[in-house]
């Protein structure tokens, strides 16, 4: 006679106890995740407004140009939070690094709200906001790496490009919320004067209460069974000396990051200034035309995460590297062309059609290419380095081909950047079945 306990549904009760955990776990480190770039987003979101407070000039090119130089410098940091925090997630928990992290968040969000003008302390208030903001990149240049690893590891296996796809739903979803917060702001609360003068402080107030809240949700966050795993291993190296016994992986990630964040980048950050700019729309259709761009890319990232869990991972990369190299020029010229907000929502949506091939896997792509020990310092360097290279700088250059007046060669110039990218797509493997996630040395 067969032991009942072998014959009862309790192992169904477990998968079904450990999906519940696992989904928790996504969910709170999906949300501080949100909350971060809903933070970092909401300078890009209301520099139109602020800009004029704290760089005065008769041109308002001029304005959004040092504003951008600004978010820049944001980038330029990234790379030692990157090393700092990713250490910190290696040595100490992938928890601790993203409570401390969004906490930080927290604190630059405050010093943007409370910091007085131009008009008020002079010189000073473009350095407090330039302090803010290198606040801001320290903190993200942490947050990827770490969130990335976090959900890569606490996924299961077969459907780990899908869990892990949303923290690109988070983070389109962090910028979409500011730009509903301001599309609030604009149609509800305020004048436009009233944003111009003070109500451009509002965001960053909301920010900071947010980025309090995910720090206590995250307080509670699982551990990962992985880190846990590793943190039993006695020789361990979470540094950047550990980090150069990989240096293959390492350029893999400069690599494929490249162009991947230029794009991602030109079509969020740089769309609302060339659409108002270049295309000509109004600030409040502007605001719609992103917003709903955002909400059609959030939609893209988990159906491409959950196809790459069936085709794999390089078959979408290539893709954005084919189509973002052959359809960049041609989609941003007929962009700077039109005076239809609907065209120019049509243009900016099928961009984003390759673009979610590169934001949808990016992460458990760079995360599955390293051991446990090393992963979140090895995927939040290499890209912290690469994003302040072509990342942070597309809006500052893409304005400074503007004020030349050449603004199409930096169409050209992206078009480049990813066709780089491209060629590491197709000699890399696919990282789906070359896989080092359950590697702890």
């Amino acid at each position: 006679m067969s032991d009942p306990a072998i014959t009862t549904p309790a192992p169904r009760g477990l998968d079904v106890a450990d999906t519940a955990r696992r989904l928790k776990a996504i969910f709170i480190g999906s949300v501080g995740n949100l909350v971060e770039w809903y933070d970092f987003y909401a300078y890009t979101a209301f520099a139109l407004y602020f800009a004029p407070k704290f760089f005065p000039s008769h041109d308002p090119v001029v304005q959004q140009l040092n504003a951008a130089t600004l978010f820049a410098a944001g980038f330029i940091v990234r790379p030692i939070g990157g090393w700092l925090f990713g250490h910190l997630a290696d040595r100490y928990g992938r928890r601790l690094s993203l409570t401390v992290s969004v906490l930080m968040m927290c604190f630059g969000s405050l010093i943007i709200a409370a910091t007085p003008t131009y008009e008020t302390i002079g010189f000073a208030a473009p350095v407090l906001l330039a302090l803010a903001r290198i606040i801001e990149g320290l903190s993200l240049g942490g947050e990827y790496g770490a969130s990335a690893t976090y959900l890569s590891e606490i996924a299961d296996p077969e459907h780990r490009g899908f869990y892990s796809s949303f923290q690109y739903v988070t983070l389109i979803g962090g910028q979409l919320t500011a730009i509903l917060v301001l599309l609030l702001l604009q149609n509800v609360f305020l004048t436009h004067e009233q944003l111009v003068d003070w109500g451009w402080r509002i965001p960053f107030v909301i920010g900071a209460l947010l980025a309090i809240t995910a720090m206590f949700m995250r307080r509670h966050m699982h551990e990962t069974e992985a880190f846990t795993a590793a943190n039993a291993v006695k020789k361990r190296e979470s540094s950047l000396r550990g980090l150069l016994k990989y240096p293959r992986e390492v350029a893999i990630v400069v690599g494929l990051t490249a162009g991947g964040t230029a794009a991602f980048y030109t079509f969020t950050t740089y769309m609302q200034t060339f659409v108002k700019q270049t295309v000509g729309l109004s600030d409040i259709v502007t605001t719609y035309v992103i917003a709903g761009s955002l909400i059609f890319a959030s939609l893209l990232q988990p159906l491409y995460g959950a196809l790459s869990d069936r085709i794999g991972r390089k078959p979408l990369l290539i893709f954005f590297g084919v189509a973002g190299t052959l359809l960049t020029v041609p989609i941003l010229t007929t962009l700077a062309q039109t005076k239809s907000p609907f065209v120019a929502f049509l243009l900016i949506s099928g961009a984003w059609l390759f673009v979610a091939g590169y934001t949808s896997i990016n992460a458990v792509v760079k995360a599955e290419l390293f051991p446990t020990s090393i992963r979140a310092t090895g995927v939040a360097v290499p890209y912290a380095l690469t994003i302040s290279i072509f990342g942070g700088t597309a809006p500052a250059i893409a304005l400074f081909f503007k004020q030349q007046g050449h603004e199409q060669w930096f169409y050209y110039y992206l078009s480049g950047v990813i066709f780089v990218s491209l060629l590491v797509y197709a000699t890399m493997r696919d990282t789906k079945h070359a896989s080092a996630m359950h590697r702890h040395e």
